[in-house]
């Protein structure tokens, strides 16, 4: 004979929310600028999508960082930023 019975509804869409904006919050904090490995990473794109869609375009370009032949670097907010202003457009 039970003592207690316990039922909990829960909000699968509130939760996901939750949890991605924690996630977001957690990533702005680790990250000052990326490369096209970690861009690739997070944005769930292959790197040569995101070279010839994405970094191609003016606003990225003016974003990136490199020193004569090294590895490039953006800027992780204004990048995510440009990117999604890409992303609206199509």
């Amino acid at each position: 004979m039970p003592i207690a019975e316990i039922s909990v509804n829960v909000n699968n869409t509130e939760i996901r929310q939750y949890i991605n904006q924690k996630l977001d919050e957690s990533i702005k904090e680790a990250f000052f600028t990326w490369d096209i490995e970690q861009m690739s990473k997070q944005t769930c794109m292959s790197k040569s999508f995101l070279e010839n869609e994405i970094l191609r375009d003016p606003r990225m370009k003016l974003l990136e960082r490199r020193k004569e032949k090294g590895k490039r670097y953006w800027f992780y907010e204004e990048s995510k930023r440009v990117m999604r202003e890409i992303m609206d457009k199509w």
